[in-house]
């Protein structure tokens, strides 16, 4: 290494420290407006977001870490720098192609998006959404073509979500699970097997299923120091490897829907506290991107969450919890949480199979919003005979159809796809655990996490974004990024449930 390099090396980290330390705080902010902000903040959270936007982005442009990039061009460095100087100049170099006030232009606009969005999904009305979404739409086509007017801007915005698989290997990846799931799940309509569905007839309080939802992340070893459970309308995760919180939603109908959101925010948790402690503020210390996010989240609320042995070990849990259910087994439980559905609109509802559409509708829609080919006012129409071509079901209103995702409000266009990327990924990846550990179900039987969970930490965790997301996966697993493992999974899983 070269004398000059240290030094512009310690520079490039402690620029970028502080551009991790401003993006944090937005995250705190984002979270209070969703969770705690009274109604009549919004106005204020708006400035407040867009100023603290417009300072990341001036802070990540900076001549200052321009400069420490241009040195380190010159020096040798050894692999983890190496990988720190690519994931900085990939931020530095997307940043300082957009203008700053267009930053603070989608920050401001996203924030004020956020509470029309609330307030349209409960009166189902997609008309009050259409005025904000469509200046979403052209503000981050805007944003697309700043960073390369020449390529497809859907791909250019992808890339903020997944950098590294690139959205040829997402099409690919939907492509085969449409082309593969849907003789599934025509197979599965067609068995002359029922899954029992035994909260059908009752009602349950939001506080029993809270505090079924608290005792379920303390038994899989969620890090109340560090965390904390509340309610949104939308469940999501925020935060680092020292504060990462989650949240859900509860329905008095339909307790399955908050324990099965709770585990999946808390794989998202998680990672983020398994993320290096000592790293934290630079790239070493941070989650590899929402793909790998996603396959942590989703290998808790399926691989784990949904599976025999877990519902065994919390059968008796749920029993003691709710009223009506004491005589239910784990085995009816088990099967209850993985019945296909063929009535349900709601993708964080969805079943392991049929989610998969719910992704495809999604990722049509948004792509061809953003290359131009859809107007904003024509989405629910489309959106709704989508849903009868993939799904066979045809939305009574807005909430339950176009506006029931939040994802479109804070202007995240390209985000879909991540869900199902990290689904194929967590199938290959619990694959690899079970090869490496064995006996993974008797471990989750018993109520055993530790196991799976120091893997994930040493394999996944661990790394934070040193490797691209392809060269993660090869590193865990010892393969490449494949869709094969989890077609293998859910072809064996429901086949045996629906005795296919």
């Amino acid at each position: 290494m070269s004398a000059e390099a240290p030094q512009a090396y310690d520079d490039l980290l402690e620029a970028y420290r502080r551009v991790s330390n401003v993006e944090s705080a937005v995250g705190v902010l984002s979270w209070d407006q969703q969770v705690t902000m009274p109604d009549g903040g919004a106005p204020a959270r708006s400035r407040q977001l867009s100023t603290l936007s417009g300072l990341k982005h001036e802070l990540l442009t900076d001549d200052g870490i321009a400069d420490a990039l241009e040195t380190l061009d010159r020096s040798e460095l050894n692999d983890e720098q190496r990988a720190v100087v690519r994931e900085i100049r990939r931020e530095h170099e997307r940043a300082a192609a957009v203008p700053q006030a267009l930053i603070e232009q989608i920050s401001a606009k996203s924030s004020e998006a956020l509470e029309v969005w609330e307030s349209a999904k409960a009166d189902a009305d997609f008309s009050q959404f259409a005025p904000v979404l469509e200046e979403l739409v052209e503000l981050r086509r805007e944003y697309a073509a700043a960073i390369d007017p020449d390529r497809d801007p859907y791909a250019v915005l992808f890339e903020d979500y997944e950098p590294y698989l690139g959205l040829e290997t997402a099409e690919q990846v939907l492509e085969r699970l449409r082309d593969e799931l849907v003789p599934l799940i025509e197979a599965v309509g067609d068995s002359d097997v029922t899954q029992p569905d035994p909260f059908a007839d009752g009602t349950y309080s939001e506080q029993a299923q809270e505090d079924l939802s608290r005792e379920i992340l303390t038994r899989i070893g969620y890090d109340w120091d560090r965390g904390r459970l509340d309610t949104s309308s939308h469940p999501f995760t925020s935060g680092n490897q020292f504060d990462c919180r989650v949240t859900t939603r509860f329905l008095e109908d339909d307790p399955l829907s908050a324990l099965t959101a709770t585990v999946h925010e808390f794989g998202h948790a998680f990672y983020n506290l398994g993320l290096p402690q000592e790293e934290y503020g630079t790239p070493l210390g941070s989650s590899r991107n929402l793909s790998v996010h996603e396959s942590q989240s989703r290998l808790w609320e399926n691989h784990v969450g949904r599976s025999r042995p877990f519902w065994e070990s919390i059968a008796d849990d749920v029993r003691e919890a709710f009223e009506g259910v004491e005589d239910i087994d784990g085995e009816t439980f088990y099967r209850a949480a993985n019945r296909v559905y063929d009535d349900n609109l709601i993708r964080v509802d969805a079943d392991e199979l049929t989610y998969h559409m719910h992704i495809v509708v999604r990722f049509e829609i948004e792509r061809d919003l953003i290359n131009g080919d859809l107007d904003v006012e024509d989405v629910p129409e489309v959106w709704n005979d989508k849903y009868e071509q993939y799904l066979g079901l045809r939305p009574e209103n807005d909430a339950e159809g176009a506006l029931q995702d939040i994802h479109w409000s804070h202007g995240n266009f390209g985000y879909f796809p991540t869900y199902t990327l990290g689904s194929v990924m967590a199938a290959q990846l619990y694959a690899a655990a079970e090869d490496d550990l064995g006996g993974l179900d008797g471990s989750i039987r018993a109520g055993e996490f530790e196991d799976l969970q120091t893997w994930l930490r040493e394999n996944v965790h661990h790394h934070g974004a040193r490797y691209t997301t392809d060269d993660l996966v090869e590193v865990a697993t010892g393969e490449s990024y494949t869709a094969d493992y989890f077609l293998e999974y859910v072809t064996e899983k429901y086949g045996d449930l629906y005795e296919l």
